[in-house]
Formats: C-alpha cells, structure tokens, sequence
C-alpha cells in the first residue's frame, strides 16, 4: 500500500536514549531542558531570532489571532487545511475568502482590496504546499490600509525565500510540526514573529498566563509540548537535510515525468528556497482526477484531495471563490515521503500516465 504520505521516524535507539534522559531527570512537561534545546536548534536552523514550541499548528493560529487582538474580520484563502479558516471562527472573527492565483494556488494580492471593509482587521494567507505567498505585495496592502498580517505556514519547514526565512515575514508565521509533515516532533508546531512584544504575549499564553508559581500574566491556556514530543523532534533534526534531498528527488521525478501531460504542477515562486512538501497535479477536469484516483486505488495507492472541500463551502461560512473551487475539485497530491521506492514511485506514475490514456 503506498500513501500519501509517511512519517519519517528516525533510528528506534537514538529516540531511547533522548527517553533515558527524560526518565533520569523526572521533568516531562512545564517547558523542560529538551523543549528549550528544540527552540533553540529550530532558531538556528531555520535562521529566526525567536521561536515558541507549542502544542500543535492550529493553537498556533489561535496563539496569532489573540496576541494581535484580531477582531471583525479577516481576509483569508479558501485553499488550505481547515484548521486555517476554523481557528478563526474559534477565535469569534469572520472569515472573509478571497479566491487563489491558478498557478501558485495562494491567496491572489489583486483581489485583496476589493474584499477590505472597515470592519477588515488582518490577513490570514497560506504557504499553500509550502510555496511562499506573493510577501512583497501583500505586505504594501497590509501596511496601506493598516492591517495585521498572519502567515499559516503549515508546510513551510526548510522553505527559504530570497535567501531568508520566509517566517520573517508578516506579524506572525505559525509552523506544524505534526507526523503528516516534513519535519515531524509527533504533534507539535511553533510561532514566529520577530516584535518581542508578541512573542512575551504569546510565551505567557502557551502555559495558562503563568508569570512565576504564583502570579499571572494575561489570559492563557495550556498549549505547551512535552519532553517527549520534543526528543522526537531533536532527533528527526539530525536526518532533516536528507529527508529534504529525497523530497526534491522525488518532486523532480515527478515534475519531469508529467511535463508533456496535461497535468498542471505547482508554479513555484522560488525553486531554489522551496522544501518541495507536496506534489500537487492538477487535472483538466474532476472527471479526469476521479477516473485517476479510481485507477490508483486499484494499485493499493492513496493520493489525497488537496484541499478539498474549499474552505469557503463549510457549513459554517460562506463566500464565492470559483478559482480555488475549481482548482480543489481537480486536484490531487500524490504519494511523496522519505521511503517510498523509486519503484513504487514509479508504479504511480505509470499508472497515471496510462488513466490519462484511457479516460
């Protein structure tokens, strides 16, 4: 059975001997040694000056929408996991969608002002795929019209833009760490944000408000991570450069493979910076995406639907975004992780290049 993805668990011996560590010294949550030393190695490597571990991607999002005091509502994409448009629900702030670039499947600058109110208090975008959302322009946007800027860049471990972070930008950038990801620590996921205003707020958020045992700092609540999810983390860091090479094998495998198809890849704002996450192909109709996914599952291969539904058509919100509509109801992202075979890889892409014959 191939998937669409799998964790990448490193050497079963090397995790043991971060857990002996942790049976030795009794101390396995409340922001103990191996959490501060995983905040530490994840500034370094992804080359930002403050980072927060925290308990997963999407508190992370709430984390961001209340230490900015979002409110009214925010201009966000329809094209992403739901947990970017459900933490601000959560979070009691309207969604308002603006539909997608066709090519780079992010939030599209161009339609941002014709959807700002005087009730618009911030943008929500994705990293869609890990591919960096147009910054520069959505950055002149914010700043003329005084908004906040959130980045939920989920899929964005080892993504570099113009050889800098891409966490760097907007008022906060949140990451998931969870087992789906490249970069894995169980569950898990950070903020970002380079005002230390923020990033005080949300350090007293993360552990109930705490200021010391007896005093208090704000509102919280407990989005902390513990020693063994941080262990995890540490240890996956040794191998993150290799997970990230094979990844770009494969992607380019694939890109290569398709090129002469009628297959739509990613248009990718920065090759050079981009973690190569996901490989997402879109198709020329759904009739075409569900006569291949039909055709791969008869394989025993799993792909996954991208994102699907688009966010804009849950129950609880509403909006018209006919591009990102159209593009979720064609998309598929196909099998990509550290130990898929190339001969497995192949089997996937043979058996999409002879649906496509067939349709």
């Amino acid at each position: 059975m191939i998937l669409i993805t799998k964790p990448f668990l490193p050497p079963q011996k090397e995790y043991e001997e971060m857990l002996t560590g942790i049976w030795n010294r009794e101390w396995i949550t409340n922001h103990g040694p191996l959490v501060q030393q995983l905040e530490e190695k994840l500034e370094a490597y992804l080359r930002v000056r403050d980072l927060l571990y925290v308990g997963n991607g999407t508190i992370a999002l709430q984390f961001a929408i209340r230490s900015l005091n979002i409110t009214g509502e925010v201009i966000t994409t329809p094209f992403s996991y739901v947990a970017t448009t459900s933490s601000l629900v959560w979070e009691r702030v309207e969604p308002v969608f603006v539909d997608i670039d066709p090519y780079s499947l992010n939030l599209d600058p161009e339609k941002i002002e014709a959807a700002i109110t005087d009730r618009t208090s911030a943008i929500l975008a994705t990293h869609v795929f890990g591919n960096p959302c147009d910054v520069e322009a959505i950055q002149e946007i914010a700043e003329k019209h005084q908004l906040k800027v959130i980045y939920d860049a989920a899929h964005c471990f080892g993504t570099t833009y113009k050889g800098g972070s891409v966490f760097d930008w907007g008022d906060v950038s949140t990451c998931s760490f969870h087992a789906t990801k490249i970069f894995q620590t169980i569950e898990g996921g950070a903020v970002i944000s380079q005002d230390e205003s923020l990033m005080e707020r949300m350090f007293f958020m993360r552990n109930f408000g705490h200021d010391g045992p007896e005093t208090f700092n704000g509102v919280g609540v407990n989005g902390k991570n513990s020693e063994f999810h941080a262990a995890m983390g540490l240890v996956n860091l040794r191998y993150i450069d290799k997970l990230l090479e094979r990844r770009k094998k494969q992607y380019l495998r694939y890109e290569e493979e398709f090129d002469s198809s009628p297959i739509q890849a990613l248009q990718l704002i920065d090759r050079k910076g981009y973690n190569y996450s996901y490989f997402s192909a879109v198709f020329e109709s759904e009739k075409v995406m569900g006569h291949v996914k039909k055709e791969l599952e008869k394989k025993h291969v799993y792909p996954r639907r991208y994102f699907y539904p688009p966010l804009n058509k849950l129950e609880y919100v509403s909006g018209e975004t006919p591009i990102s509509e159209s593009i979720s109801s064609r998309v598929l992202c196909l099998p990509l992780y550290h130990e898929l075979k190339p001969e497995e890889q192949g089997l996937v892409i043979g058996t999409i290049k002879k649906a496509l014959g067939n349709v």
